[in-house]
């Protein structure tokens, strides 16, 4: 089980109230979410093994030079020479590291590589797995790592953790009438606003999922943009409206794909909470005013470990 880290905590802290707080007054909403949904999803999926995938850099400077509005809107401020720092909530980032804390006590490996994302970690390792997985994020961009063939599925928390959806190579072919291996090129087109994806003007979910039907891929609708001609399947205006897109066209796709074939560090990893960790987690338990949460999770990893 991987988790897309920071989009499961952002999510406990926007659908927590910021009244739970330690007994100094420290928000602690996001940390008890995020063991909430770990106790779960552990509950409910049963994995062997859990790892919290980490966004070491959030907006890796080679995607921003490749599409300047990459998740520009989230900037906060420019570090020179540094990486931008991201807008993020007061009331998160003392969090983050209580986050960090926990999770290494309940002996849940923290998985991150300078200059990539979390989704990069995913896919990394979702990729190279020997064994089924199962990818916990808020975010349709892994849809692309979904392989019915090797058992790669997504979690998909969108709707909350009263209503999971379990996303499968028929649940996109179904919902978006592409495959998997096509959903970066389908992004590429419709665009996301939430990434700074502009898109192409005028093209949207329908349009390119019916390209990618009849061309298969993005390079097809280049080629067949290109090509035109009076018996050209693509239509004048289509055709138009792709041409003029060219220049994002071609940058985009390195920006959308995640990352397959990173060189990770060996990770070892397991469900079950070692003998080292379980007075450490019941301490910042204590400390930080975490209630039921800790008693949660535990119960949950005891299960299964």
């Amino acid at each position: 089980m991987l988790l897309d880290t920071a989009a499961l905590y952002y999510r406990a802290f926007y659908g927590l109230p910021d009244t739970l707080k330690s007994p100094d007054g420290v928000p602690i909403n996001a940390v008890r979410g995020l063991l909430d949904m770990i106790a779960r999803l552990v509950t409910d999926f049963r994995p062997t093994e859990v790892i919290a995938c980490w966004d070491n850099d959030w907006r890796p400077q080679w995607r921003v030079d490749l599409l300047p509005t990459y998740k520009a809107h989230r900037v906060a401020e420019v570090v020179e020479g540094g990486s931008d720092l991201e807008e993020e909530p007061d009331a998160l980032s003392p969090q983050v590291p209580i986050i960090v804390d926990a999770l290494t006590a309940l002996g849940i490996p923290i998985v991150g590589l300078a200059d990539y994302e979390a989704d990069d970690i995913i896919g990394t390792l979702a990729s190279t797995s020997r064994h089924p997985v199962d990818v916990v994020t808020g975010d349709r961009d892994l849809f692309q790592v979904v392989d019915d063939d090797r058992k790669v599925r997504v979690i998909y928390t969108a709707r909350g953790m009263k209503n999971l959806e379990i996303v499968t190579d028929d649940v996109l072919r179904a919902k978006y009438g592409i495959s998997p291996k096509q959903y970066a090129d389908f992004a590429v087109l419709r665009g996301d606003a939430s990434d700074g994806l502009p898109g192409v003007p005028g093209i949207g979910e329908k349009t390119a999922a019916a390209l990618l039907d009849s061309f298969g891929s993005l390079d097809g609708i280049l080629a067949a943009a290109e090509a035109g001609g009076p018996r050209s399947p693509m239509s004048a205006g289509v055709r138009s409206k792709i041409r003029a897109a060219s220049d994002y066209l071609t940058r985009a796709p390195a920006v959308v794909a995640v990352a397959r074939d990173l060189d990770l560090p060996p990770v070892e990893a397991s469900v079950g909470v070692p003998d080292s960790g379980r007075a450490e987690i019941e301490r910042l338990g204590e400390r930080w005013g975490l209630g039921g949460s800790v008693e949660r999770v535990l119960t949950a990893l005891d299960l299964r470990g």
